[in-house]
């Protein structure tokens, strides 16, 4: 139920903050890292967790896929539900209280503590109530912030223990990939969603203006790293990312018209590596 292979993605996200803070020449101690690791894998685990024992009904629904879905554990009734639930809460428990105790030893600084805790808070509040929103049409946005933005955040600021703005706006072009991923991931469940009464975009808006809103986010992710790429990123970021063009150009054509578009997937985790190697390679 942790989605292992959903994980792997939470793991790159989390460790291009650390290569951006290596980057830019921060030290960092190994244990520091590790205990940051760890608290993100824990909070990481607690969302899927909840998201599974949310999406039971529409998972039991939809035809499972490496990508979307859920994992299946649930609807096969291999487990009681609530223990889906049960282990979010653990989870989350004990990725506070660790990164309480790292704050209050001086290990991580106290912006670590708060992005992590923005980023269990919007991840559980992806499913469940009150807010709920990936049944409202929001749940894309909050996703991609939490996985573009705050995942990298965190990264960097246990990494050179410091919280710097700049940081965020560096991530936004890869946020914006991961919106896209959302929107791919979610086109296979869509029917299941709606008879669920779950409302993402691909429920609520047309083939048209979804293909629209893709292809708008493709070409700012570009415009927006060659933007920064004159503002003190480094342009071998921007170059980089530029490899993982035709995997978002194939993505686009596929978007809509094949139930699952794998191109997209690729095209995030691609974009992701080729910044960290970047970056670290900025820092040698």
């Amino acid at each position: 139920m942790a989605r292992p292979f959903v994980l792997l993605s939470n793991i790159l996200a989390w460790l291009l903050g650390v290569s951006i803070a290596f980057g830019t020449s921060h030290v960092f101690s190994i244990p520091v890292m590790l205990w940051g690791f760890t608290v993100m894998m824990l909070a990481s685990a607690s969302v899927h967790y909840v998201n599974e024992y949310a999406d039971y009904e529409t998972d039991a629904l939809t035809a499972r896929t490496i990508f979307s879905g859920g994992s299946g554990v649930l609807p096969s009734g291999l487990v009681p539900r609530r223990l889906a639930l049960r282990a979010g809460w653990v989870t989350m428990a004990l990725a506070l209280i660790l990164e309480t105790y790292m704050v209050i030893e001086g290990l991580h600084i106290s912006s670590a503590l708060l992005v992590l805790t923005l980023g269990t808070f919007g991840g559980w509040m992806y499913s469940l109530d009150p807010l709920k929103l990936a049944w409202r049409g929001l749940g894309e946005v909050d996703n991609a912030f939490l996985g573009g933005v705050l995942l990298p955040l965190h990264g960097y600021v246990v990494a050179s223990g410091r919280f710097e703005w700049w940081v965020v706006l560096v991530c936004l072009p890869f946020a914006l990939l991961c919106f896209n991923n959302l929107l791919a991931v979610m086109w296979p469940d869509r029917l299941a969603d709606a008879k669920a009464g779950k409302m993402t975009l691909a429920t609520l808006w047309s083939e048209g203006r979804l293909r629209l809103l893709y292809g708008t986010c493709a070409a700012s992710t570009f415009s927006l790293l060659l933007l920064l790429s004159g503002s003190g990123v480094p342009f071998s970021v921007f170059a980089a990312s530029l490899l993982s063009l035709p995997l978002v150009l194939h993505g686009y054509s596929t978007y809509t018209r094949n139930e699952v578009s794998s191109s997209t997937v690729y095209a995030m985790v691609a974009v992701v590596v080729a910044q960290s190697i970047a970056w670290i390679a900025r820092g040698l």
